[in-house]
């Protein structure tokens, strides 16, 4: 089976390239991806080693026979986030320093570490980005006024993707 990891990889590339369907199959796991109007999702679908074999790889199986011994998952693609390249010439960018969840605040019941408008100090936690069940706190960098969240709760973040706007001090 693939890991978490190799298949973001597969996400970017798909995504990246004119193809618009992607099949990958090893060891009993498959893996289908298609693209539709700008989003890439992704299904993984483990099938135990009897039934790959007693089905034929041209022939699909139904959602229903797979799904009560195989577990499906479907990841979405995020939109990007557009900003002005002239408005964050004198801005500090916050930037994701792994892929991972980003996550607006320390529990879901919780209010958001910082918002627009919020002052921080280099040492402020401004989020955590979760990575395999790891929580890492990320600090603010520089001292300053958020200017902009540029992620939302829950979405998924890559590796050097600017998640605050900072208006330095």
């Amino acid at each position: 089976m693939l890991k978490v990891q190799e298949i973001r990889e597969l996400i970017k590339l798909v995504d990246q390239s004119s193809i618009d369907e992607f099949v990958y199959e090893n060891e009993g796991s498959k893996i289908k991806m298609k693209k539709h109007t700008g989003t890439s999702t992704v299904t993984t679908v483990q099938v135990p080693q009897a039934a790959a074999q007693a089905v034929p790889v041209v022939q699909q199986a139904a959602p229903a026979a797979v799904s009560s011994t195989a577990p499906v998952q479907e990841l979405k693609q995020e939109e990007a986030v557009t900003v002005k390249q002239a408005d964050t010439s004198n801005l500090h960018k916050i930037t994701s320093p792994m892929v991972g969840t980003f996550y607006a605040s320390p529990t879901p019941e919780a209010d958001a570490y910082v918002k627009a408008g919020s002052v921080v100090s280099k040492d402020s936690i401004v989020c955590i980005v979760e990575a395999m069940k790891l929580f890492n706190e990320i600090e603010a960098e520089v001292n300053g006024e958020i200017v902009e969240v540029l992620a939302k709760n829950g979405q998924l973040v890559e590796y050097g993707q600017p998640l605050f706007l900072v208006k330095p001090e």
